[in-house]
């Protein structure tokens, strides 16, 4: 059964659409850090409706906003209800048509400021294939709203229409993993590997984690290697009413842990923990291939000099690098990390080739720098692969 647009709109009036909530826990420590906000429609009889039976209909028309803002004013009146030390950050799902809506900040702001709450207890919600069009105006609607001091969360990330460009371009808080990428209850090594690098990427851009539909302690386990930041699922808990809720902040215990948890671990989670070392000890790591005369930046941040290019043509790269050196060694450096010389060590049996020179800094002070690069075989061709580790050294006394 479907039900009309009307139908829904006396629903609201009638206030029979319900906030539930869905707990999301700590990965590791299994201890209640926030939830989501979902709508329910609850007749008078105590008949529940689930959403699919209106909110598509709801989505075709102007309606959804009024839905949402429903929901949010819902949420604010719960937190209102709490007292400091128990409230946790709600997300509240916001439709893509709110990135037309007028004022949609000021609008906000005013709701959550008329409870007198923090805007940090509320995370506005958007689905990724809202941000697929219209790149800048949504840029610039996320920036609006996060200005105002409310973070905000990409949900359902995985769910068909990923683009790592998107998230890289967005300035958002959150990612939360869409439960489809847990669909093989994360045994299978593809699927793992895949979730893995999604990880790794978010913890790079500082942002939050979150998987969603997490129902089975084998995922659990697995999410937990991949430093996964917050659970949401009834491995931990449905979605409950809001007196439960309450019930559940009020008490602030830590979630049930499921008896047995299976420790997963896999080549490439100990190779992310392994990758974190590295970038925190390298403040320069450059990966090439010297067969295909190509590279690539893998770190950048706190090196002695800023001007070095992200990617491109290995040759230039050295030559780039021996104009940033002392004059005395520019030629030992372009020698050294010549392509031809570094194919020929490798051809020798080679391991690595390791320079100290002088690199001039951009405040204008020559300081000392070790290079060393480390030799690769790729797994699928017969490239020759480098891994190019810079690293500032003390002066010399």
């Amino acid at each position: 059964m479907n039900f009309s647009e009307s139908e829904i709109l006396t629903a609201i009036e009638n206030d029979e659409l319900q906030a539930f909530y869905q707990p999301q826990y700590d990965a590791v420590t299994a201890k209640l850090k926030s939830a989501e906000a979902l709508v329910r429609w609850i007749k008078n009889d105590g008949t529940v409706i689930p959403p699919f039976m209106f909110i598509p209909k709801a989505e075709e028309t102007d309606l959804i906003c009024a839905v949402d803002w429903h929901v949010a004013k819902k949420v604010c009146c719960m937190l209102q209800k709490q007292s400091a030390d128990r409230q946790f950050p709600v997300s509240v799902n916001f439709s893509r048509q709110h990135i037309s809506e007028q004022n949609f900040t000021e609008k906000l702001s005013a709701l959550v400021d008329s409870y007198e709450l923090p805007h940090s207890l509320i995370e506005v919600e958007i689905t990724e294939s809202a941000m697929v069009n219209e790149p800048e105006k949504i840029l610039d609607w996320i920036n609006s709203v996060r200005n105002a001091g409310f973070s905000v969360a990409i949900d359902d990330f995985g769910s068909g229409l990923s683009s790592l460009q998107f998230v890289k371009d967005m300035p958002s808080d959150v990612l939360k993993i869409d439960k489809s990428l847990l669909s093989h209850n994360c045994e299978n090594e593809k699927e793992r590997i895949v979730l893995e690098s999604i990880f790794y990427f978010a913890h790079r851009l500082h942002m939050t984690t979150i998987a969603e539909g997490v129902e089975t302690k084998e995922q659990l386990a697995f999410l937990r290697t991949c430093s996964c930041g917050k659970i949401q699922g009834y491995i931990f808990a449905k979605p409950i009413p809001e007196s439960d809720y309450l019930t559940l902040c009020k008490h602030h215990v830590q979630a049930d842990e499921p008896a047995d948890i299976l420790e997963i671990q896999t080549p490439a989670s100990a190779s992310e923990l392994l990758m974190r070392v590295v970038l925190r000890k390298y403040p320069l790591i450059i990966f090439s291939n010297l067969t295909r005369n190509s590279f690539y930046m893998m770190a950048y941040q706190d090196f002695s000099s800023t001007s070095c290019p992200s990617t491109g043509i290995f040759d230039e790269l050295i030559l780039h690098g021996a104009s940033s050196m002392h004059p005395d060694d520019q030629k030992i450096f372009a020698d050294t990390f010549n392509r031809n010389n570094l194919l020929n060590a490798y051809k020798n049996g080679k391991s690595e080739v390791r320079l100290i020179t002088r690199q001039l800094g951009d405040d204008g002070i020559y300081r000392r720098v070790e290079t060393t690069d480390y030799f690769l075989k790729s797994d699928s061709s017969n490239d020759v692969l480098v891994i190019t580790l810079c690293d500032n050294l003390p002066d010399e006394e």
